[in-house]
């Protein structure tokens, strides 16, 4: 990981993801049922949506790295085993000006503690289908990929 530990301001965020790509991770937990945790986002962009949780990669950080820190921050877990599921990009966020993000989605194997969202949300819960208020982008892919119908 970069020695870098300062994050950026938010106008140095803003000013960079105006111009460039930005990769994230997606993080996906389903139970034995095969129902998907989603979370609401509280913040935004994209406030008052249903979105599987994840976040920047920050420089140099291993993504599987990423994707503890987040999973840790958001949702209160340790992940012990993740694989890799796909990809995302995300149109309407540059569509409306927001900046031009490309997910990586883990799906989380194992983890240990219990799923507690952090304030980035205002609720969480399990779905076997999609729910309204979903994500616009990541309700193609969970469809796609058969996670949600």
């Amino acid at each position: 990981m970069s020695s870098n530990n300062n994050p950026l301001t938010q106008k140095e965020f803003e000013t960079i993801y105006s111009k460039v790509p930005r990769l994230t991770v997606e993080i996906l937990v389903k139970n034995g049922n095969g129902a998907v945790y989603l979370t609401k986002r509280a913040i935004q962009p994209c406030k008052g949506q249903w979105h599987l949780p994840g976040g920047t990669v920050r420089f140099g950080e291993p993504m599987q790295d990423a994707v503890k820190r987040i999973a840790k921050r958001e949702l209160g877990v340790n992940v012990i085993a993740m694989k890799n599921v796909g990809y995302m990009e995300y149109p309407s966020h540059y569509e409306h000006g927001l900046d031009s993000p490309v997910g990586i989605v883990f799906e989380v194997e194992s983890y240990e503690g219990a799923l507690i969202p952090n304030k980035e949300s205002t609720e969480a819960d399990w779905f076997t289908k999609l729910p309204e208020s979903m994500h616009a982008d990541q309700d193609t892919f969970l469809i796609s990929h058969g996670y949600l119908s």
